[in-house]
């Protein structure tokens, strides 16, 4: 239904500019395609085509497109406040009633000097600027909020699915926008201000958690966009719109049993997701120095560097199982061994949630559970075992106070030995399975924190790329599975 609804809308707004393209003298397809239509429009205004090149500038573009945007109204005599509040807000409705209006005809280029003086508009230039920069930033924090925002991916958690220096569209519509739980905060900042440091939010008003319905709900191994649930906790504290962004897969859905047994991943007790790209630790044995700096980047070997060794030929390299094999087929490599970390690791970033229950439960990355991930209306008997792993849902994520008294449990000063969930919970982890701050580090992510659904890559740019391949066109405008 959503789908239907936003499709409808978004062919209404397109058919409007196909007919003001054509009463300009261009193509009606010309106005469908993204990038080039921008191209026509800063023909039609008189702004330079090189704009469009900062199309693809996080942010600036927004600007951008909104300057071209309202520079393109301004050329068929919309300039007043409510034309242009209109045509960012009901687009849908005004772009084809003006385009069908026989009096609405294109006068000119309105960004020179000779068509603001053949029509003239008692409008300074730092209000028209004023105008276009209220308009764009009202219209980009609703789309931002409420429909869709772009993402870049820092680290190499998600390798090879996704790389380090892609740019992701991620859709707030799929699961159902959530209302801000800090509506007050500097536009385009995140949770800390650009430049000047501090919090780019006030706490001066907080809405409780709400979701507008979505098009679906998560569906098991969906790469999703969430709040990091543990910056609750200090230094931070932040309010959960404000927690730093995180992207990992969606591997437990609520009331799954999520483990891993040597590696291998099983839900509800079966084998789970896997994929030719998923990434884990190899030892790699060659002479002193064997695999050069240029082979690792050449074949974008994500690097153990805390347990790599070149001198002694010792390298821990975080590949896939195809790469692995790759690797054994080299003359000068000796060995190649996958590492799997068992329930005797003395390695502490390998022992899996909950770390302070080590002693019950040697839990690591690669061996661990089965879990159950909690869901609405799921009522838990608390005891030794389960305690440890529900605690900081029950107390952090739900808002309750737990005391153990003489072996005794009392929830909000209540003794009781269960616990109902209010929430549905999520068992997240990355693809780079060895190099992954995920679920089994920490545990479940809560309802409340999703923040949307990866669904493709805009632009990806390799920093150690050369000047012609900094670009990974390839990987432009592919789906994320």
């Amino acid at each position: 239904m959503w789908y239907i609804i936003f499709g409808i809308l978004t062919v209404a707004s397109l058919y409007g500019l196909w007919l003001l393209f054509k009463k300009a003298g261009k193509q009606g397809w010309e106005a469908v395609i993204p990038f080039y239509r921008e191209y026509v429009m800063a023909q039609l205004v008189g702004r330079p085509t090189w704009w469009v090149i900062l199309l693809l500038v996080p942010i600036v573009n927004i600007f951008i497109f909104y300057t071209l945007y309202f520079d393109l109204l301004k050329s068929f005599g919309k300039q007043r406040f409510w034309e242009n509040a209109v045509a960012v807000l009901l687009p849908f409705i005004f772009l084809p009633l003006w385009g069908r209006d026989p009096q609405v005809t294109y006068r000119g280029k309105s960004a020179t000097e000779e068509f603001k003086k053949q029509y003239p508009y008692q409008k300074s230039t730092a209000r028209e600027w004023a105008d276009a920069i209220i308009f764009a930033t009202v219209a980009a924090s609703l789309i931002r909020g409420f429909l869709i925002e772009a993402y870049m991916i820092p680290t190499g958690s998600m390798e090879r699915r996704l790389l380090v220096g892609d740019f992701l569209f991620v859709s707030k519509l799929n699961y159902g926008p959530r209302i801000p739980n800090t509506p007050i905060a500097f536009p385009f900042a995140h949770h800390t201000m650009p430049l000047f440091g501090g919090k780019a939010y006030s706490e001066l008003i907080q809405i409780p958690y709400k979701r507008l319905p979505g098009f679906q709900k998560i569906e098991r191994n969906d790469v999703v966009v969430f709040n990091f649930p543990m910056e609750a906790d200090e230094p931070f504290k932040r309010p959960i719109d404000k927690r730093e962004n995180y992207i990992k897969r969606c591997v437990g859905l609520p009331g799954d049993e999520v483990s891993m047994v040597n590696a291998q991943l099983l839900v509800n007790g079966k084998p789970s997701y896997d994929s030719e790209d998923l990434q884990t630790s190899y030892i790699v044995v060659t002479e002193p120095y064997g695999l050069s700096q240029d082979i690792l980047l050449k074949n974008r070997f994500d690097v153990d560097l805390e347990n790599t060794d070149p001198s002694r030929g010792l390298y821990v390299l975080h590949i896939t199982k195809g790469e692995a094999e790759m690797i054994k087929s080299w003359s000068n490599v000796q060995e190649v061994k996958e590492i799997i970390f068992g329930t005797d690791t003395e390695n502490p970033t390998a022992i899996a949630f909950p770390e302070y229950d080590w002693n019950e439960r040697p839990w690591t990355y690669d061996n661990f559970g089965p879990i159950k991930v909690p869901y609405k209306g799921w009522t838990v008997k608390l005891d030794k075992w389960t305690l440890p792993l529900y605690l900081r849902a029950i107390t952090v994520y739900e808002g309750n106070t737990l005391e153990i008294q003489d072996n005794d449990i009392y929830i909000n000063g209540q003794k009781t030995d269960t616990y109902t969930f209010k929430m549905d919970y999520y068992w997240m982890m990355g693809d780079n399975r060895h190099n992954s701050y995920d679920s089994r580090g920490w545990g479940f992510v809560p309802e409340d924190h999703i923040v949307g659904k990866a669904l493709f890559t805009w632009l990806s740019y390799d920093k150690d790329g050369s000047f012609l391949s900094k670009i990974r066109w390839n990987r432009i405008f592919k789906g994320i599975k």
